[in-house]
């Protein structure tokens, strides 16, 4: 395969129209202000602000935090208007909207079903609400998506169990995967096990928030004692090189969200972030949002960053876009299908936008 640069740089619409996934973007942290605010006041809500700039004093999207734990203030925020059928049908439906119209075409959409019972609604419902609102979504744009349920480290064991037996009742049903998510400090993966073993009892599909807030060996207890096939961040897996390198020999994609490890302290600032090292070691590096409103970003947003940071040439970037559908929690058939489709289109778009065959 040949490449050259670019004669001129990417900019913003070449990013907008290049074929994305999402496989890290939670639902409650992806809502529209204005739709919090309309959904408060229809659930008579108070959310502290009553004004989108007021809204965003409150949860401050894009903030630099001092901690993980701080970031995830602004969750309590979003909460309150998802807890009956409704609001989480919007959510989910108005998620995969503003990912369709970001140039996103697959999306994996993770939240935890126990943060939505405050009000009594049946676990069995709110993840039933999530799953229509994201049909309608496809229906509608052709956007396609899965759900990744979550367990919660700062919660407890027996809750991330319940949260498994829902996964796996849901499993073909639109549930393509558990995770585990929450708190990473003090509250070790390994405690989660009984709800792991069901999840790989089950062969569903695992990814586990893990070396975000904590060492690698958080990242060692997702893969080695929970059976993980993806890691979600995995900010300081480079502090480990044997553990590095057996990430890489095993093809264990990152789910990489550099904005977000720039708010939460992860990192010191995304020019700091090893995403461009993993990169060029090889490792399996998809590009995501983590949380579209509270990490105030998009998909175009993440690639123009990482194009204008870490200077990526054409191949880097069909790397990433490739990467993306490879790490997918998508049948084979489906996945191969949907790979050569991105494939070509990533190349065509590379090409028209040179003016030349850049990639081919």
């Amino acid at each position: 395969m040949q490449q050259r640069r670019l004669p001129v740089p990417f900019d913003r619409e070449f990013f907008r129209n290049l074929p994305k996934t999402d496989l890290h973007v939670h639902l409650d942290g992806s809502l529209r202000l204005e739709t919090l605010l309309d959904l408060a006041a229809q659930q008579k809500v108070d959310l502290g602000a009553h004004d989108v700039d007021g809204l965003k004093r409150l949860i401050g999207p894009g903030k630099v935090h001092g901690s993980l734990t701080d970031y995830l203030k602004g969750f309590e925020i979003t909460l309150k208007v998802l807890q009956n059928e409704e609001g989480l049908y919007r959510a989910a439906f108005e998620l995969a909207e503003d990912c369709h119209a970001d140039g996103v075409e697959y999306i994996e959409v993770r939240y935890s079903p126990v943060l939505h019972t405050q009000k009594g609604l049946p676990l069995t419902t709110i993840v039933e609400a999530v799953l229509s609102g994201l049909r309608d979504a496809k229906r509608k744009f052709g956007i396609m998506s899965g759900v990744i349920i979550c367990g919660i480290r700062n919660i407890s064991p027996e809750v991330s169990l319940r949260m498994a037996e829902l996964a796996v009742a849901f499993k073909n049903k639109g549930v393509v995967g558990f995770d585990l998510a929450g708190a990473e400090l003090n509250y070790p993966a390994r405690d989660h096990l009984g709800a792991f073993s069901l999840i790989l009892s089950n062969n569903v599909n695992v990814t586990i928030h893990a070396g975000e807030a904590y060492g690698p060996d958080s990242i060692h207890q997702a893969l080695h004692y929970c059976g993980a096939h993806r890691i979600g961040h995995g900010t300081r897996l480079r502090e480990d090189g044997d553990l590095l390198n057996y990430v890489n020999d095993h093809r264990i994609p990152l789910e990489v969200c550099l904005s977000s490890n720039a708010q939460t302290g992860a990192v010191g600032k995304i020019e700091e972030h090893p995403f461009r090292f993993y990169l060029d070691l090889g490792i399996r590096v998809t590009l995501n949002t983590d949380n579209r409103l509270i990490t105030d970003t998009t998909m175009t947003d993440e690639y123009l960053r990482a194009a204008t940071l870490f200077d990526l040439a054409p191949q880097k970037v069909l790397d990433l876009v490739i990467n993306g559908v490879k790490s997918a929690f998508l049948p084979y058939q489906q996945k191969k299908d949907l790979l050569r489709a991105t494939k070509k289109k990533t190349i065509d778009l590379i090409n028209s936008y040179a003016g030349d065959t850049v990639i081919s």
